[in-house]
């Protein structure tokens, strides 16, 4: 080194070099200017596109610009100030409660829910031939009435049916441990042909009209739920679209479905429902096979059953007030002429 000047140090990015301050001009440092990063695996600067994967390649490659050595340090970045925190301090976080809604009253309003039939459903309405208008005589019995009397299969063809005397069991149909028999008789068999045709044990007169009849069905019904909805299905065929009803509130759930084959039978569900449901966003769809009853939750969650048992409110007789007279002890009179 000539004159004994000492070099100096370049802290420019990428260089690195010693120099010699009266040679230092615009193009003796080759450095870059911008700022090394590292991403995904790759090493590189941001002020080129030349990358890699290894770091002694990345401390190799070459700077992009040429400008003066400098011998002045960058700044270091600020280190975040350390907060002193108590060891024996306890943070208690707790989760976020909602806050629970008012469940409104069973008797609420009801509100009649407009289906969405399906295609197979509207096919099937078409094709389904007329009924003929029945006559509203409620003593008039129809042609092929089925006798109503178990064990007997006697129809109904004119009045002089009536008076043909009737063989049937007046007992119940038992089946048990594969066996099948009448309760008022011991001919017992395991067959099913054999117990439909077994002949009655007893005579009398057909009953073509059973008393007390109140054309009710039962029909399997079920539900399932999802995180925001719980869909109820009731499983029947031939039920007639524009009587047969669903409502609505927010508590409760009742579904009347009208069989005209079968008489106008009808099937009732009414039932209050576990939790409260988003009446307007909630759907009623109808199939050929069944009718599902969507029901959107008005709070998110898992719900432990669907209903909850209705009980009639015992009704409690006041008790009879306790008038004064009652509370005061009777006293006899005493004469004071015999003190």
């Amino acid at each position: 080194m000539e004159n004994g000047e000492t070099l100096l140090q370049c802290y420019n990015k990428g260089c690195g070099q010693k120099y010699d301050s009266n040679l230092n001009n615009d193009k003796s440092c080759c450095h870059h200017p911008g700022e090394p990063f590292f991403h995904d695996a790759y090493k590189g600067w941001s002020c080129c596109n030349k990358k890699c994967t290894d770091f002694t390649e990345f401390l190799n490659i070459k700077g992009c610009t040429r400008s003066k050595h400098s011998n002045i340090k960058p700044k270091e970045p600020e280190k975040p100030i350390k907060q002193d925190v108590d060891i024996n301090e306890v943070i208690e976080v707790k989760p976020i409660v909602p806050v629970a809604k008012v469940r409104p009253p069973f008797e609420s309003p009801m509100t009649m829910m407009k289906p969405e039939i399906s295609p197979s459903l509207k096919q099937q309405v078409l094709n389904q031939p007329t009924q003929p208008i029945a006559d509203n005589n409620p003593n008039e019995i129809p042609v092929g009435t089925i006798c109503k009397n178990g064990g007997c299969n006697a129809s109904y063809q004119g009045s002089e049916t009536s008076d043909n005397s009737c063989i049937y069991h007046p007992g119940v149909p038992i089946f048990h441990e594969g066996l099948k028999f009448w309760s008022c008789c011991q001919k017992r068999t395991t067959d099913f042909n054999a117990f439909l045709n077994q002949v009655g044990c007893e005579q009398g007169n057909h009953v073509w009209i059973k008393e007390n009849d109140d054309k009710t069905i039962q029909s399997r019904w079920d539900y399932h739920q999802t995180a925001s909805h719980v869909v109820v299905s009731i499983y029947a065929k031939q039920y007639c679209l524009k009587e047969s009803v669903i409502q609505l509130n927010p508590v409760r759930l009742k579904a009347c479905l009208v069989f005209p084959q079968q008489s106008n039978a009808t099937f009732k569900l009414d039932i209050e429902l576990q939790g409260i449901v988003d009446v307007s966003a909630s759907q009623v769809f109808m199939y050929a096979t069944k009718v599902e009853i969507k029901l959107k939750k008005a709070e998110a969650g898992s719900w432990s059953k669907l209903e909850i048992p209705r009980t009639s409110p015992v009704e409690t007789k006041p008790k009879p007030a306790v008038g004064v007279a009652e509370l005061t002890p009777q006293i006899d009179a005493v004469d004071l002429d015999d003190l």
